[in-house]
């Protein structure tokens, strides 16, 4: 509401008109990309690792420079990479190390992480929010529950597929399955994720005690 004057110089208000409304299907808003992980753990030991390796160096340096002889381990070190063949196993299995090193910390730096969280949609193109696995799983399991005849249930949640297995006690299991089969795929819609699971269902009778 903004407030204004009248011709007789009595105030009024005047009301403006309501911002529109976001589209939740525009390409903006649609995009609901995976949450990406701070990395802090492996970041951290990889600067305190450099960090500390470029500190030795700089100092053998420096006491080189200043008269001091290098010290062992670094004539050892140049030692054996001048006198060692390329296809001496330790060679090898050195390489094959610093590749393995190199590779996760690649494979680390491009991919999202956060697996266990489930991007939901977006509404609002300055909001994101995820939905843990675990949370989700919860949810359908307790729906389920609510269908007569299930004795019990299970739910594995994963990005692109929930399995459910339930076990029933009475009533057929036809209906049973059918009757979860709708609750379910409810369920999963009331979930608002960005891209909802398909749902594998399975429903059986307990096992026989004894």
């Amino acid at each position: 509401m903004e407030p204004g004057t009248q011709p007789g110089g009595a105030p009024s208000l005047e009301k403006r008109p309501p911002d529109p409304p976001d589209d939740p299907g525009t390409p903006d808003l649609a995009r609901a990309g995976r949450f990406w992980s701070a990395r802090r753990v492996p970041a951290g030991i990889v600067a305190l690792l450099l960090l500390l390796l470029t500190g030795v160096f700089l100092y053998d340096i420096a006491a080189v420079r200043t008269g001091r002889p290098a010290l062992g381990w670094r004539r050892d070190l140049a030692r054996q990479l001048a006198e060692r063949p390329l296809d001496d196993i330790w060679v090898l299995v050195g390489a094959s190390v610093a590749a393995a090193l190199g590779l996760w910390l690649l494979v680390l730096a491009l991919t999202p992480g956060l697996r266990r969280v489930l991007p939901m949609r977006r509404t609002h193109r300055d909001v994101r929010a995820g939905l843990h696995r675990d949370a989700a799983a919860t949810v359908l399991r307790d729906r389920a529950m609510e269908v007569s005849g299930v004795q019990s249930a299970r739910v594995r949640m994963r990005r692109r597929r929930a399995r459910v297995r339930a076990l029933s006690h009475f009533r057929e299991l036809d209906d049973v399955r059918a009757d979860l089969d709708g609750v379910l795929d409810d369920a999963v819609r009331g979930l608002g994720l960005a891209r909802p699971p398909a749902v594998s269902l399975r429903v059986a009778r307990p096992g026989r005690k004894g």
